[in-house]
C-alpha cells in the first residue's frame, strides 16, 4: 500500500474462523545479516524470479487460473493447497500474499492481536496498522501465517504495509524499527524455504536489496520513483509493478529500459490486467 493512498479493495470476504498455532520460535537478532552473496545476489535453495518475469496479481474475485502468465500473486488466506497446486500443475509459481504490517478485522486469526499493538487506520475499512517495534507479540503471530502459506505450497510471501514509518500509525515508529521487522519478515520467510518480496518502501531499498528476493511496487511511475528500484534489477531479481492510473503508453518504455515487470491493473486488483506490448510493438 503506498503512503497513505489506498491501493487494494476493501471489505473482503470475511474468513471462517480457525485456531492459529503460534509459534514460539523466536530467534536472537533480528537485524541478523541478510541471506544473499555479498554482491546481493540471492542465497542459493530459493525460487529467484529474475527481472522481465511476467505476472498476475489478483486478490478479488474468484481465482481465474487461466492467465497466461508464469507468477501468480494472490492471497493467502482465502486460497487452499489444492487451488496452489492447481497453478503448480500449470507450471505456474505462486507467491502468497499477507498483510504483515496491519490488523484485518476479517482474518482468521484477528483475535489473536492484543489492542496494545493496533493503531490508526490505514485507510481501509476494518484495517489498522500495527506496532511493529511489539516483536515479542508479531514475530509469533507473522511466524504462524507465513507457516501457513509455506502448508499450503506457496513458493514466496508478499508481505504488505511494510511501511508504516512513513505513515500516520498512531506510533513513534522509526526507520530503524522499520528495517528491523522487514528484516524480521524476510528471515521468517526464509526459514519456511520461501521467497520474499519487499513491498514499496522505496527508502530503504538500499539497506533490503540483500535480505529481499523480489520486489513489489505500487505506481513507481506516476511518482517518478521506478529508478530507485534499480538495485534490485541489478541483482538478478524481479520488480514486480503496477499502475493503476496512467495508460501503458506512460510507463511501459520506462519499465523495459529498467527492466521491471510491469502491469496497468484496476485498484481491486481482480482479473484484469493489461501488459506492457513487446519492444517495437
Amino acid at each position: 500500500m503506498r503512503d497513505q493512498v489506498a491501493t487494494r479493495v476493501t471489505g473482503r470476504p470475511v474468513a471462517l474462523p480457525v485456531t492459529v498455532l503460534m509459534l514460539l520460535v523466536v530467534l536472537a537478532g533480528c537485524t541478523s545479516a541478510p541471506e544473499s552473496a555479498p554482491d546481493g545476489r540471492p542465497a542459493a535453495g530459493r525460487w529467484q524470479p529474475e527481472p522481465g518475469t511476467d505476472w498476475q496479481w489478483q486478490l478479488s474475485g474468484r481465482l481465474d487460473t487461466t492467465v497466461d502468465a508464469p507468477v501468480y500473486d494472490i492471497d493467502g488466506f482465502e486460497h487452499d493447497a489444492a487451488q496452489v497446486a492447481r497453478l503448480h500443475r500449470k507450471g505456474r509459481k505462486v507467491i502468497c500474499y499477507l498483510s504483515t504490517g496491519a490488523w484485518e478485522e476479517f482474518r482468521p486469526d484477528a483475535d489473536d492481536f492484543p489492542a496494545a499493538v493496533l493503531g490508526k487506520s490505514n485507510g481501509w475499512a476494518g484495517e489498522r496498522w500495527l506496532d511493529i517495534r511489539r516483536t515479542d507479540v508479531l514475530q509469533p503471530l507473522m511466524e504462524a501465517r507465513i507457516a501457513m502459506c509455506a502448508k499450503k505450497g506457496f513458493d514466496a510471501v508478499e508481505p504488505d504495509n511494510m511501511d508504516g514509518y512513513r505513515n500516520r500509525t498512531g506510533f513513534p515508529l522509526t526507520a530503524a524499527d522499520q528495517l528491523r521487522y522487514n528484516r524480521l519478515i524476510a528471515g521468517a520467510a526464509h526459514r519456511h524455504g520461501l521467497s520474499v518480496g519487499l513491498k514499496n518502501d522505496l527508502p530503504q531499498i538500499p539497506q533490503l536489496v540483500g535480505d529481499f528476493d523480489f520486489a513489489v511496487n505500487e505506481q513507481c511511475a506516476q511518482y517518478e520513483e521506478c529508478a530507485q528500484l534499480s538495485p534490485f534489477v541489478k541483482a538478478g531479481k524481479a520488480v514486480f509493478h503496477v499502475e493503476y492510473e496512467l495508460p501503458l503508453a506512460r510507463f511501459c518504455d520506462g519499465s523495459r529500459r529498467l527492466g521491471l515487470s510491469s502491469l496497468l491493473k484496476k485498484y481491486e486488483l481482480g482479473v484484469w490486467r493489461r501488459q506492457c506490448p513487446a519492444a517495437g510493438n
